[in-house]
C-alpha cells in the first residue's frame, strides 16, 4: 500500500467519513462500513485529502488539461487535487463542476468555474454501482469542446452491480476510458489488519465482500 492510500484511509476515519457499524445502502444492501465523503469538512483534512487524489492523478499517467468536480461532493474534492497538484507537484490545472440545476441568470448555464475543455479527469468520491459516474461522464462528453481521460474515485467498493457486473468494468467498456480509485475495500481491509485495535470490523466485511463483492 503506498503512504498516500494509507494516509487516505487515517484521515478518513479520523473524521468519520469512513465509518464501520450497520448501514442501509441506496442499493437495499446492508453494509458494515460506510463512506461519507461529507465528512471531510476542515481544511486541514481537505488539504490531506486533496493532496492524496493528487497523488493518485500523477500515479495513474493520465495525460489530462483539466479537472471536473460532479455536484455536489465532488466539487470540493476536484478544487482541493487543484491544489495539491499546484502545491506539491508544481501543476497549474483549472477545474470545473457542474450545478444540479442550470442557472438562467447572470453567467448561465450548468457549468461553473474554468470553461469546461480539453481532456477532463472526472474527480468524484466513491463508485459502487458507478451511476453518478456515468452521469458525470455524458453530461461532459454532450459538451463539444471537452472530452473525458479518465476517472479518479477515493473508493471503490467493489461491488457487483445489480447485473452481476463491476462498475468500474461497466464503466470502462461502456465509455472507453480508465476509473483510477485512491483505495479500495481489500486496502481497507489491509489497513484494518495491521490495526490491532480495530480488528473486529475484518470479519462482517470479509463476510460482506465474499457476497457482494467482484470475482477477481
Amino acid at each position: 500500500m503506498r503512504d498516500y492510500q494509507a494516509g487516505f484511509i487515517r484521515e478518513a476515519i479520523r473524521c468519520n467519513a469512513l465509518s464501520f457499524g450497520e448501514f442501509t445502502l441506496k442499493s437495499g444492501r446492508i453494509s458494515p462500513y460506510f463512506f461519507n465523503a461529507g465528512n471531510f469538512c476542515n481544511g486541514e483534512t481537505m488539504s490531506i485529502i486533496g493532496r492524496c487524489y493528487a497523488e493518485a492523478i500523477i500515479e495513474s499517467g493520465l495525460d489530462f488539461d483539466m479537472l471536473f468536480g460532479p455536484a455536489y461532493k465532488g466539487i470540493p474534492l476536484a478544487a482541493s487535487a487543484a491544489i495539491a497538484l499546484n502545491d506539491v507537484f508544481q501543476t497549474k490545472t483549472p477545474f470545473c463542476f457542474n450545478r444540479k440545476e442550470g442557472k438562467t441568470h447572470g453567467e448561465g448555464g450548468v457549468f461553473a468555474g474554468s470553461p469546461l475543455q480539453g481532456k477532463v479527469v472526472i474527480i468524484d468520491d466513491v463508485m459502487t454501482a458507478g451511476i453518478a459516474t456515468s452521469q458525470a461522464i455524458e453530461m461532459i462528453s454532450s459538451h463539444s469542446d471537452a472530452d473525458v481521460a479518465g476517472v479518479i474515485i477515493g473508493l471503490d467498493r467493489k461491488e457487483s452491480t445489480v447485473k452481476d457486473k463491476p462498475a468500474r468494468e461497466f464503466i470502462e467498456q461502456a465509455h472507453g476510458i480508465p476509473v483510477f480509485n485512491i483505495i479500495d475495500i481489500d486496502d481497507i481491509l489491509d489497513f484494518l489488519r495491521s490495526s490491532s485495535d480495530m480488528s473486529d470490523f475484518i470479519e462482517p466485511i470479509t463476510k460482506y465482500r465474499e457476497v457482494y463483492g467482484i470475482r477477481e
